[in-house]
Parts: structure tokens; C-alpha cells; sequence
């Protein structure tokens, strides 16, 4: 590509920076930080020493109410046709309760399984994956839809072995209806034996949801121009986990496309952004597109998910512009970059795609369903090789520099194109399942 010898010099350091694996080090050493926590306020902190650090302007905190969702104890017990013990974790917006009744597994938990069978006033039991031959169907979508057809409660097996149960919110920022749990994939092979014989459970949640607040941190750098482009990524983690795939690549990596744009020649500023609460329903990033004159972002850059495995994903929500800008930066510097046109709204650049902004997710994948280590206690810093981290960050500047160049035309998404979209991908029953859907495109 054609670059200067100041950027060339700072794409050649980023090969060998060990900066990324000592920000990654300090943020997994924190903990949990859920969101609106004081383990996620301390890893602001963290991220914002980082900011400062590599000299970008104008770093500060952006605070914004949020609730605080707190774990408390959980048992799940089986009590026909025998007594015996499991372990389980709440899922976050799981309300304080206990449920009993016979235990009902409904596969991959599909609206079509939910609807097959018989799931009121019974504890229904599903897996975290869907088949291959299928749309993705996210938790959100199986946790309402089974709520929605009168269960009693909901358990979510994951399909990755390790005795590992997974977490993950049930709601994008409020208390969900029915307490619902996460168990192991060990724990999910028996209670879905059980249910074949018509087993029954009794389970019990504590937990909490308390006013709180997150902050969102913010910096920028290149000329101050009224129209900039945004990147982003989230900081927060959950509590059951240091969060180092999930979203500590992440972030490490938006930290090192600012190390190499902060030696860029720019012709519009960039503004980056490590928002909070994105584990607990975008909170952090609903509240900045909400406080952000839009006229004024030409593009999103949502980093959830880079940085984790070896090859980048390019997801760009309907937009031909960034998918241009994706297939001109992977083929001019020979890195494989698959660009994904399709659109999702479970990740910080949906309030901005759905009030009409362009948007590049990148994100990468190990090629199997699912989230892996994600969501669960072994999403730990030795998952994490960090020259993917450093490499992914180095194509996310080269990508947000062709944004940000005065040649490259990004247009606002069209509103009724983008409805289309979803609606072609089928998003439009899980969304509405999961109170997603906006009431416009009703």
C-alpha cells in the first residue's frame, strides 16, 4: 500500500509492540468487570491510562446510569427420578427466584423445537449452538421464545466440553422474566437424559439488579474536523471470567490501530471509543450514539470480536462502501479479510447501523459455532495469542485510514434497505423475541 515513511514506520513497529500483551495482561489481572461494576471502572481506568499513553487528544469519561446486575448463589437439583446435584451460574438479568417442574429438552432450542413441544410450567433445556444447515439463533431469541410459551424456567447447555457452564445476558438492560441458568455441557447430557424419562428439578436463583453507572471512555486524534470517523470496542467482561477473547483482544487491538493512526497524515479526525455495558445489553454504546450528533460520524468501526484468531472477518452490515474498503485493504496487503455483508444487531455498532450509520465490524473466528472459551471461566489470558492482536490492529488502521480519506464516499444506509435485510435474514422473529425490533419497521 502506499504509505508514508511516518506510517510505514509505525506498521513496522506494531509487528513486534509488546504493548498490546501488557494491556491485555493488566486488564485480565483486574478480574471480573461486568458492567456497571468497580471491577469495569477499574478497567476504564485501565483503558484510559492506555489512551493517554499513546498520546491521543481529549481523553476523558463519558458517565451514563446503568443497572447493575449482581450474582448471587445457585443450586439446580434433580429430584425425579432421582436426587442429585448440578452446578449451574445465573445468567445475567436472570431474576431472583425458584422454579420446580419436569425437565423438557428442546435441542437447539429453534422456535421450531420450542413450538413442538409442550414447554409451560416446565424448565426447559436447550443448547448454546444451532445446526450448521441454519441461521444463527442467539441466546436472546431462545430465552424469549421459550418465556414467551409459558416455561418455567431455562437452562443453557453449552456444546463446548470442559465442565465450563456459560453466562451471557437474557435482555438488553432489564430484569428478565423467568430465572435462567447456564450448566456445563457435562451437566446438559444428563438433564436432557433425565428429560427423556420425565425427570424433574427444582432450581434456585439470588440475584440482584441495582442502579448503578458505567462510563464510556473517549479520545481522538488526526485534525479536528466536523465529520470524523468512530471506532469502537467494548472493555467490559463478565464476573465469572478475566474476558481476554471476549472483548480484551478487542480492545487491545482498537489500542493498537490508535498506536498507528496516531501517526497518520488524516484528512478527517478520528474519534475512538471503549464503551461500557456492552455484555448487559450496548448500554455504553446506545447511550454515545444517542449523545453523538450523527451527521458528524461518516463510519463506524465496531472491533468486538478481532484480535482473537488468526483471520479477520469484515462484517459491514449491508454497507457497499466499508465492504469496498475491507476487500481493497485485505487485497492490497495480501491478508485474508472475508467480508460478511449481512447485518446483526447483537454487538455496538446496532444503535448506529439502526439510525442509519455505515458500520465495520471486524471480528475473527476459530470457523466453529459459537463462542468457545467466550462466556465462560476459561475465557483467560492464555487463550490469547497477541500477534493476532497486533496484526488485526494494523489492517483496522489501514481500513479506518481509507474512511477517513476526503475520496472515499460513504453513504448513510438506506432505512428501507436495511429493514429488508433483516428481514431477508430472518432476524425478524428472534429480535422480536428478544424485544429487539424496531417499532418503526413494524
Amino acid at each position: 500500500m502506499d504509505l508514508d515513511d511516518t506510517l510505514a514506520a509505525a506498521v513496522g513497529r506494531a509487528w513486534t509492540d509488546t504493548a498490546p500483551w501488557e494491556f491485555i495482561t493488566e486488564l485480565t489481572a483486574l478480574g471480573g468487570r461486568m458492567g456497571a461494576s468497580e471491577g469495569e471502572a477499574r478497567a476504564a481506568e485501565v483503558v484510559a491510562d492506555a489512551f493517554e499513553e499513546i498520546g491521543l487528544d481529549r481523553v476523558r469519561r463519558q458517565p451514563f446510569d446503568a443497572p447493575e446486575w449482581r450474582r448471587g448463589e445457585t443450586t439446580l437439583r434433580l429430584t425425579a427420578p432421582a436426587e442429585r446435584a448440578f452446578d449451574a451460574i445465573a445468567l445475567p438479568y436472570s431474576p431472583a427466584g425458584e422454579a420446580s417442574g419436569e425437565l423438557v429438552d428442546v435441542g437447539y432450542g429453534t422456535p421450531e423445537e420450542i413450538a413442538a413441544v409442550d414447554v409451560e410450567g416446565k424448565i426447559t433445556v436447550a443448547s448454546t449452538t444451532t445446526p450448521g444447515d441454519s441461521r444463527f439463533i442467539h441466546r436472546m431469541e431462545k430465552f424469549g421464545t421459550a418465556a414467551e410459551a409459558g416455561a418455567e424456567a431455562f437452562v443453557f447447555v453449552n456444546h463446548v466440553p470442559g465442565q465450563l457452564p456459560p453466562t451471557g445476558s437474557l435482555t438488553f438492560g432489564e430484569e428478565a422474566a423467568i430465572p435462567a441458568v447456564g450448566v456445563s455441557k457435562e451437566t446438559g447430557a444428563w438433564l436432557t437424559e433425565y428429560a427423556s424419562e420425565g425427570g424433574e428439578a427444582d432450581l434456585s436463583v439470588e440475584a440482584e439488579t441495582v442502579p448503578s453507572e458505567s462510563q464510556n471512555v473517549l479520545a481522538r486524534t488526526g485534525p479536528a474536523t466536523d465529520e470524523a470517523v468512530l471506532v469502537l470496542a467494548h472493555y467490559d467482561g463478565h464476573d465469572i471470567a478475566e474476558g481476554a477473547l471476549d472483548n480484551g483482544c478487542g480492545v487491545a487491538t482498537l489500542l493498537a490501530a490508535a498506536r498507528v493512526l496516531a501517526a497518520a497524515d488524516l484528512d478527517i479526525g478520528v474519534r475512538f471509543a471503549a464503551v461500557g455495558c456492552e455484555e448487559t445489553g450496548l448500554l455504553g454504546s446506545e447511550h454515545l450514539a444517542a449523545t453523538t450528533d450523527l451527521d458528524g460520524v461518516k463510519a463506524v468501526v465496531n472491533l468486538d470480536g478481532a484480535g482473537r484468531f488468526r483471520d479477520l472477518v469484515a462484517m459491514t452490515h449491508t454497507s457497499e462502501s466499508t465492504a469496498r474498503v475491507a476487500r481493497r485493504v485485505g487485497e492490497r496487503t495480501r491478508q485474508p479479510i472475508e467480508v460478511r455483508e449481512e447485518p446483526h444487531p447483537f454487538s455496538d455498532q446496532w444503535p448506529f447501523v439502526r439510525r442509519g450509520t455505515a458500520a465495520l465490524q471486524l471480528h475473527s473466528d476459530s470457523g466453529e459455532r459459537g463462542r468457545g472459551w467466550g462466556h465462560t471461566h476459561a475465557d483467560t489470558r492464555d487463550k490469547v495469542d497477541d500477534r493476532c492482536v497486533r496484526e488485526h490492529g494494523v489492517l483496522a488502521a489501514l481500513m479506518v485510514r481509507e474512511l477517513a480519506d476526503e475520496g472515499t464516499e460513504v453513504p448513510v444506509l438506506d432505512p428501507y434497505e436495511l429493514e429488508a435485510a433483516f428481514r431477508e435474514a430472518d432476524f425478524e422473529p428472534g429480535m422480536k423475541a428478544a424485544g429487539l425490533w424496531p417499532e418503526e419497521w413494524e
